[in-house]
């Protein structure tokens, strides 16, 4: 018997919290150069794209058997060569942004557990505790996650809204508006930044098995979703850069730059405890979010690559796969979450927006697309393939240490 779809909510919590976890705290400090105004134009225009790219995805996968992961499509539609390059940027991206979320899960976990219990745990070990006891969720199965996740979205909307609501009450505006001329040109090296945190495209072959193929109820996952992950950015910047001096973040980035060092920064400025707590709190319900939709979206990546059943043996081989190599990084370079995520935007433009892309185009060639097609044609295509390769040659030249950073 067939099973029924499970509800919206699920869905927009997978896309949500995919999106905003460990990597939103990386935004502020890749967007201290350029500061405010110029991180809200590039924040709006990573998600115009990476919202139409992550539509393109669904519109190429419908053409295709549920369960059907990018290994597959891109395969049949692009040729094996393309599927090659595709799958290992793909494995690359999903595996460096678990590692940055196992270093981001041990960074909060070892700050909050020495802040309330004075316990001083290694980030090493916090985070191969944290990665453990998530991985069985995922394990277990991918409706667990979606309802987990709708659990700690909600747990991360309600302590957003009072810790930094309560944030952005001590704004001072003469921060924020500082707008210089030359901060424009620090938007370069933040764009592969940008990009990871709408990376939430991984996940979209399982939303299209989630919701049997049905095109209406993915999309509102994908619209909603993201733009509760633009919302939050915008107001995570307000929150941040406007308590903040410019200065400061020389200081975090010196640190370390992860999960825990933000923290701390935004604790130095609140005006009361129980604030600071929350700031805590919200961190580890946004770093478990992440987490979890990105393990999903690897999980089947490496369940469809392989062959592996759906029954609890095979579930188990996928996780030992998905799960061991980012642990084991974690154990190794506990403190490289803020270049993981620069790095995994990289590569991430290749499966985010050049494939998805070229994906789009060949499915309408080789099957008309049927179910569904993103509106702007050829043009929107090659804007979104335009994007990626703007995308590359901007990291490649910050990379080199040809572009301003703070």
């Amino acid at each position: 018997m067939k099973k029924s779809p499970p509800s919206l909510l699920s869905g927009i919590a997978i896309v949500a919290g995919t999106a905003v976890g460990a990597g939103m705290f990386s935004l502020p400090i890749v967007s201290s150069g350029m500061w405010f105004s110029w991180s809200l134009v590039l924040l709006f225009t990573t998600w115009f794209f990476m919202y139409h790219s992550s539509l393109m995805i669904m519109e190429a996968n419908l053409n295709f058997e549920p369960g059907a992961s990018f290994d597959t499509f891109v395969s049949k539609l692009l040729g094996p060569r393309w599927n090659a390059l595709n799958s290992l940027t793909l494995l690359f991206v999903l595996y460096i942004l678990t590692y940055a979320y196992v270093s981001g899960g041990g960074s909060i976990v070892s700050h909050t557990l020495e802040e309330v219990a004075g316990v001083a745990l290694p980030r090493t070990l916090a985070g191969l505790i944290f990665a453990t006891g998530l991985a069985a969720f995922v394990w277990y199965s991918a409706a667990l996650v979606g309802r987990l996740t709708s659990v700690f979205v909600g747990g991360m909307i309600v302590t957003f809204m009072m810790s930094v609501g309560g944030l952005t009450l001590s704004v001072e505006t003469s921060l924020l508006f500082q707008l210089e001329p030359e901060y424009l040109f620090f938007t370069l090296a933040a764009i592969p930044t940008y990009l990871t945190a709408f990376g939430y495209h991984g996940c979209v072959p399982s939303l299209v098995k989630l919701y049997h193929q049905d095109p209406q109820r993915i999309q509102i996952c994908l619209l909603v979703g993201s733009l509760i992950s633009l919302v939050v950015y915008t107001i995570w910047h307000v929150a941040t850069l406007g308590n903040i001096p410019r200065a400061d973040f020389v200081a975090i980035k010196s640190a370390g730059g992860n999960v825990g060092d933000m923290v701390q920064a935004l604790e130095n400025v609140a005006d009361a405890s129980q604030l600071s707590s929350l700031l805590g709190l919200f961190a580890n319900f946004a770093v478990v979010s992440s987490f979890l939709g990105v393990t999903l979206g690897l999980f089947d990546f490496i369940a469809d690559k392989f062959k592996f059943g759906d029954d609890k043996f095979g579930r188990f081989k996928t996780a030992m796969i998905t799960f061991i190599p980012p642990a084991i990084g974690g154990l190794f370079f506990p403190n490289g979450f803020l270049y993981a995520i620069g790095l995994a935007g990289l590569c991430a433009c290749m499966w985010g927006t050049i494939v998805p892309a070229m994906a789009a185009r060949a499915s309408r060639v080789q099957f008309g697309s049927p179910a569904y097609r993103v509106w702007g044609g050829s043009a929107l295509i090659y804007l979104v393939i335009g994007y990626g390769l703007l995308l590359v040659v901007c990291y490649l030249l910050a990379a080199a240490k040809l572009l301003p950073v703070l």
